[in-house]
């Protein structure tokens, strides 16, 4: 009896020291870096590039707003304001209207400006004729304003008043300030700076060589030649 007894206990301590079966190892944990997050940025939207008016089945004769045609001008249109020898404002708004054929011949000038890194800033363009007999009743001058009865070839659309200015915004000096009356202001005057010289020449010359001519009297006063038979007008422009 004590031999079986013996004999159990071995086999129960030889089964106690077999190798309990290992863990089953797990795989080392893998950590992903975190993507990289940015704040989402609205992609900024192209500005929608102006569309212009044509030319194309508008008679010579026909009058039109410039700033439609091209936005290559500056603009300081003094009659709109009290800041003119008038010291009044003796238009309802601000804008500047031609004959098309003035038009086109002022987009042709302003475009060889533009390579020489300027470009024409207009202080008056076609005048209604009421308006001119608006002017004649504050200034009956003939030297400074002309007979309404007669018009002029500003109330034709076929003359305008401008002057030069970078393509920054920066005006040329042209010696005097727009409607300025005297003899500073004569195209014949030659007792003035280098630099007004030239700026005046440039503007003279590149606008004669598209068809306007000027008064000796005015250094920012521009006829079109082909504008001197037309009709006195009075179409008038509506204001918002």
């Amino acid at each position: 009896m004590t031999n079986r007894i013996c004999f159990f206990l071995l086999l129960v301590l030889i089964s106690s020291c077999k190798d309990k079966p290992s863990e089953e190892k797990k795989p080392d944990q893998v950590f992903e870096e975190p993507m990289e997050t940015f704040d989402s940025v609205p992609l900024e939207k192209p500005e929608p590039q102006k569309t212009f008016l044509t030319f194309e089945g508008l008679a010579d004769t026909t009058f039109v707003r410039l700033a439609d045609f091209s936005d290559g001008f500056a603009y300081d249109l003094r009659y709109a304001t009290e800041n003119n020898f008038l010291k009044e404002k003796v238009y309802d708004c601000a804008e500047c209207y031609t004959r098309v054929k003035t038009a086109k011949a002022l987009i042709a000038a302003n475009s060889d400006f533009h390579d020489q890194g300027v470009r024409i800033k207009f202080f008056d363009c076609y005048r209604p004729n009421s308006v001119q007999y608006k002017m004649w009743e504050i200034v009956s001058n003939p030297q400074y304003v002309a007979n309404p009865d007669k018009g002029s070839i500003h109330n034709k659309g076929g003359a305008v008043d401008i002057t030069l200015e970078t393509l920054e915004g920066e005006e040329l000096d042209m010696g005097t300030d727009f409607d300025f009356f005297g003899k500073r202001a004569y195209h014949d005057m030659t007792d003035l700076p280098q630099n007004i010289l030239d700026n005046r020449k440039l503007l003279k010359e590149t606008m004669e060589q598209h068809g306007f001519w000027s008064i000796r009297t005015e250094w920012w006063h521009y006829n079109l030649s082909a504008g001197s038979n037309d009709k006195v007008a009075d179409f008038k422009w509506e204001c918002d």
